[in-house]
């Protein structure tokens, strides 16, 4: 049987641990953020936000704007204009909000005006365009006809799934969730969620009649404050037997608490009416 070189293994550990240290060194050095954009000039970049290393295509960056504590995936598309070197004019034509979080992969098109509203979260792959291919002339190649433009806004607070695209002329509202794969156009209201290509509405909220349909799940439920991670450790080895029986005397103490708010409550009262 033959020995194995423990030599040759250990050496390649040890170039494979260079290799690792290497890289994470070039992706910290190469990223872009304000207080180092490299050879990129942002017309505005807010604090705590950063680039990725590598990047994706970026140009006409003068005209890009990009809010605070934004995380922008590796090779990530951020474009404004049909190509390099134009002049825009005054305005910002790509804008992107606060809290933003753009998936790797995905492509932000900002060929005329695109709007990104605070705290949407990209999955990777996504594509945001405000151009696309026209076809009016049978007789001539696509790709040599003039191209349609339409602005594009996608409202605060929404999330964006996994490879979805969000077309020319799209008006996506608040809070709005855009399903894995979906190809959205046209205006999509508050709350909602769609799906599909094209993309419909299939469940909304509204103030009067809350979800419809009816979520199928409960509500996550927020970690307390002042829970440690050991104590969620050790909640994560109970059966749910055990669990149950935890949570009956939770709401057990609850009730008696407020019962007891109800009676210091009543002789506060009382109090009030002798005096």
């Amino acid at each position: 049987m033959p020995k194995k070189n423990t030599f040759s293994s250990w050496r390649r550990r040890v170039v494979q641990r260079g290799v690792h240290a290497g890289w994470a060194w070039v992706q910290r050095t190469g990223s872009v953020t304000a207080e180092r954009p490299g050879r990129f000039r942002f017309g505005a970049l807010g604090a705590h936000t950063r680039l990725a290393f590598p990047l994706g295509t970026v140009f006409g960056e003068p005209w890009i704007h990009v809010g605070s504590h934004c995380i922008v995936g590796e090779q990530v598309t951020l474009t404004a204009g049909l190509m390099p070197d134009l002049d825009l004019g005054p305005e910002p034509i790509l804008r992107i909000g606060d809290g933003v979080v753009l998936g790797r992969g995905s492509h932000v098109i900002a060929d005329t005006t695109v709007t990104i509203g605070s705290d949407c979260y990209f999955g990777p792959y996504v594509y945001v365009t405000s151009t696309n291919h026209s076809y009016d002339d049978p007789h001539e190649p696509i790709g040599k006809q003039w191209p349609r433009m339409e602005p594009v806004e996608i409202g605060p607070g929404c999330w964006i799934g996994t490879g979805a695209v969000i077309l020319p002329g799209a008006r996506i509202g608040r809070n709005v969730v855009v399903a894995a794969g979906a190809v959205v156009r046209g205006v999509v209201p508050d709350h909602a969620v769609v799906a599909g290509a094209p993309a419909r509405v299939v469940r909304r909220w509204t103030p009067d009649d809350g979800w419809q349909p009816p979520l199928r799940t409960p509500a996550p439920v927020p970690i307390p404050d002042g829970v440690t991670p050991e104590q969620l450790q050790a909640l994560a080895g109970l059966d749910e037997e055990t669990a149950a029986k935890l949570a009956a005397l939770d709401e057990e103490a609850a009730a008696k608490l407020a019962a007891l708010d109800e009676e210091a409550a009543a002789r506060l009262a009382e109090v009030d009416t002798e005096s």
